[in-house]
């Protein structure tokens, strides 16, 4: 079996309901998300699927022309495959995501093309089952929200914002209990400085978070050690790392307690297997980032997850976009939840090249609104300390705080 060609589609995502963070002021499908996914074909008429992400229109261009070194090689030999991407990159400098986002969704696409060659799904081929189901968390932004999602079985609800998480996190406690896993993102811009996130840490401790995720920017390492030894609450970040060396000092120093890996640029499924084994010597979990995810690079999740012994849990989006289920076969099962692992041959999900196609890329580049200082919005700084610490550091919602 030879490969022959590989194809990609790009498409335009609509916006989350309820999160703002995605809406596109200038009104292109109201979302800047792209999502862009594979078809690897071979000679023998078995095809596969997969998806990139963290930059899909400038990654379309990676795949294509990556494919040059993919025609005519067996699909089998998917770690030989993996090895000759990364390696025909490395004249372009060090791989980032952009690189690492094009070599994930075509090797995802190769252990589907394995899976359905050999009658299997690709939990089986990554070592077989620990568990048929895997636990969700979703967004909630305010109580009633929350309160929604405990009701339809979701035990588990991660809140964000960087204007007010305290009074968040202390209204949505109130409103769902303890008997769900609270967590909070703290991820900008604008960033906080490693004083402003060990002050705000040690002020959300006593809300029992399961994590708290991306408390400052991912370029600063040793920022992030200093607040995760100086605060009592499980640290979480990672989704915008790629490849095992991208997470290599947050897991061999022990900064993280909890891994994010983006199933769709972190290097692919490959990858992913080898990371959660580096997580497991050091007794750190995996919960895969999934908030601008399409629908192909969930499925590729649920089979890693179920297929290692330290899963945490998987992000998803309860309130997406009504179009996500429209561009896939058919959507993973939902009970109680959990998503159950899918059985079929492969990953178990094919797109629907015509729904896909009524969506057009138009935009891929956002700026972010809210969490600013008032009046310093323009300004678009990476990093900003917080003032009003009182108001900051307090219970009380601030007067005229917006609900991000």
């Amino acid at each position: 079996m030879r490969i022959t060609c590989v194809e990609t589609f790009l498409m335009q995502a609509g916006a989350p309901e309820d999160r703002a963070w995605a809406s596109d002021k200038a009104g292109v499908q109201n979302s800047s998300r792209n999502w862009l996914f594979v078809k690897v074909h071979t000679d023998d008429g078995f095809y596969g699927v997969g998806e990139c992400s963290g930059w899909p229109r400038v990654i379309e261009a990676a795949v294509r022309d990556l494919a040059e070194v993919l025609v005519g090689e067996d699909p089998a030999h998917i770690e030989k495959l993996w090895q000759k991407m990364m390696v025909a990159q490395m004249a372009h400098g060090m791989t980032g995501v952009v690189g690492a986002g094009a070599m994930t969704g075509i090797d995802m696409a190769l252990w589907d093309i394995k899976g359905k060659v050999l009658g299997a799904p690709v939990w089986s081929l990554l070592g077989g089952q620990v568990r048929d189901r895997i636990r969700i968390y979703s967004h909630a932004s305010t109580p009633e929200v929350a309160v929604e999602l405990k009701a339809r079985g979701i035990m588990a609800v991660k809140t964000g914002g960087v204007r007010d998480p305290l009074a968040k996190v202390a209204a949505i406690r109130e409103a769902i209990g303890n008997d769900v896993d609270l967590m909070v993102d703290l991820h900008g811009p604008p960033w906080l400085p490693p004083k402003d996130a060990i002050a705000l840490g040690r002020a959300l401790e006593p809300y029992h978070l399961l994590f708290m995720e991306d408390p400052i920017a991912p370029e600063n390492i040793d920022g992030l050690a200093r607040v995760a030894d100086s605060v009592a609450i499980p640290i979480a970040a990672g989704e915008r790392l790629a490849t095992i060396w991208g997470w290599r000092s947050l897991i061999e120093r022990e900064i993280v307690d909890v891994i994010q890996p983006d199933t769709g640029r972190a290097g692919g499924i490959s990858q992913m297997k080898k990371l959660a084994g580096m997580a497991e010597a050091h007794h750190i979990m995996l919960a895969p980032h999934s908030g601008s995810l399409g629908p192909v690079a969930e499925f590729a999740a649920l089979h890693l997850l179920a297929a290692i012994p330290n899963t945490l849990m998987l992000e998803r989006i309860e309130s997406d976009w009504v179009g996500r289920n429209e561009v896939i076969s058919a959507p993973p099962v939902l009970e109680n939840g959990h998503l159950i692992v899918p059985t079929a041959p492969g990953l178990g999900v094919d797109i629907v090249e015509e729904a896909v196609a009524r969506y057009p890329s138009r935009r891929n580049v956002s700026i972010a609104a809210g969490g600013y200082e008032p009046g310093t919005e323009a300004e678009h700084v990476y990093v900003q300390m917080r003032l009003h610490r009182a108001a900051y550091l307090s219970t009380a919602k601030p007067s005229g705080a917006e609900t991000l």
